[in-house]
């Protein structure tokens, strides 16, 4: 005979909420279909407008044109002499041109007035043209002399119209868009911004994310193991994640095995919580029947290995993800999950930020049809062996790996010699 119903709890808005605690999971949902969820559910967080000088790293929210030429005037690139190319044509060591020397022109002091064809300028690089010059004669092309009356040079090479001059607009012309929406904005885009004269940029507002670590067994980060008390590496490790992926971290502390304690946690402003342990079916995995009753508990239990007790909802506007205490299984449902939201909500892209690669297998990976599984391997030169397919408590694992291999779950696993994608841990 069977046991005792699940006892039968009733949400906010009197929908009944079952309570599986120590009675297991009725039903897994696909990877697929908690994607699909969470893509449905995962809004961009909204934009601010931020100094140029503390955006790097942030997403652009909205294009950026040029209102201005850059540079905005014709410019020397080579230190010499300003001069009209007409007037050095023919001009070498032993028949150089005389040219009058007229002035100076030099960065942010350009030479005031006009220059004729047989007269130059002396300029350095990223000084103005003066007028009537089209040339900039190198210096070692010259020869400096001087008349009783006149001080002049003698030009010693010829130089072709628009020789060593970088001209207007030739790094950014008005009207171009300079950056699209989107970019990850990289030190050299903070360079091109304030060129352009911005001294402020529209990004997209990073997510807030509450980390709701719990666990009466745990001791916060920077503490001693103690008898059956082990040290937090979720919280940690989770904050390292969020801010990787460009989300803002919240995280006060420790969380007790309690509801009163977790229904606080739950009360936060930010954006999305991410739960870190009690999300399965033991008597102290109270985070999926509080989810239930205080908001919407849509995914709980997924057919994948390790992080099948991996729950996703909402409490209010906020998404919430319930991630496996194990560290392993942790850190596999944040890359599936958690941090896939973050990106999103945060404006970059939805996919993974690893590289990958294409390598054979050197000893088998064994699975189970109807569950995906999440391998951790190991690159030895052009191939790839697998350390552990379990031991979700096993954090070092993900140490000693250079990443993990997907095996789908219409698969039974991999034969050795298959080749295989290999995601690379970043």
């Amino acid at each position: 005979m069977g046991g005792p119903e699940p006892p039968i709890r009733m949400a906010h808005d009197h929908r009944p909420v079952h309570d599986v605690r120590m009675r297991g999971f009725a039903h897994r949902h696909t990877v697929e279909a908690a994607i699909a969820w969470l893509d449905a559910h995962a809004r961009p967080a909204g934009i601010e407008l931020v100094p140029l000088a503390i955006a790097a790293g942030r997403v652009l929210a909205e294009a950026v044109v040029s209102d201005v030429d850059v540079p905005g005037f014709d410019r020397a690139t080579m230190d010499g002499y300003a001069v009209s190319a007409e007037a050095t044509e023919g001009a070498t060591p032993y028949s150089p041109m005389s040219l009058a020397l007229i002035g100076d022109s030099r960065p942010g002091l350009p030479f005031d007035g006009s220059v004729d064809t047989r007269q130059a300028v002396r300029i350095m690089t990223g000084a103005p043209m003066p007028a009537g010059c089209d040339a900039v004669l190198p210096a070692e092309w010259a020869d400096s002399g001087t008349s009783a009356s006149v001080p002049g040079i003698s030009a010693i090479a010829s130089v072709s119209p628009g020789k060593h001059v970088g001209r207007r607009g030739e790094d950014i012309v008005r009207g171009t868009t300079v950056l699209q929406a989107g970019r990850i904005l990289r030190p050299q885009d903070i360079g091109v911004l304030s060129s352009i004269g911005a001294a402020e940029v529209v990004v997209v507002r990073r997510p807030r994310v509450r980390l709701v670590v719990t666990g009466n067994e745990l001791l916060p980060s920077g503490a001693h193991p103690q008898g059956c008390r082990i040290v937090d590496a979720n919280g940690p490790m989770l904050g390292a994640l969020v801010a990787r992926d460009g989300g803002v971290v919240d995280f006060p502390g420790l969380v007790p095995d309690e509801e009163d304690a977790i229904l606080a946690a739950f009360n936060t402003d930010a954006e999305m919580i991410i739960v870190s342990g009690g999300s399965s079916v033991g008597l102290e995995d109270l985070a999926p029947m509080l989810l239930a009753q205080h908001g919407e508990l849509a995914i709980h239990g997924i057919a994948m290995r390790p992080s099948s007790p991996t729950g996703l909802g909402r409490i209010d506007d906020r998404l919430v993800c319930l991630l496996p205490g194990n560290p392993v299984s942790c850190l596999c449902a944040y890359d599936f999950f958690a941090g896939r939201a973050i990106r999103v909500m945060g404006g970059r892209s939805k996919e993974w930020p690893y590289a990958s690669t294409h390598a054979r297998l050197t000893r088998k990976i064994t699975s189970q049809i109807g569950r995906l599984d999440y391998a951790r391997v190991r690159m030895a030169g052009s191939e790839v062996e697998p350390i552990a397919v379990s031991g979700a408590s096993v954090l070092s694992s993900t140490t000693r790996a250079d990443g993990f291999v997907i095996v789908p779950m219409d698969s039974e696993g991999f034969a050795p010699g298959t080749e295989v994608t290999v995601w690379l841990y970043a």
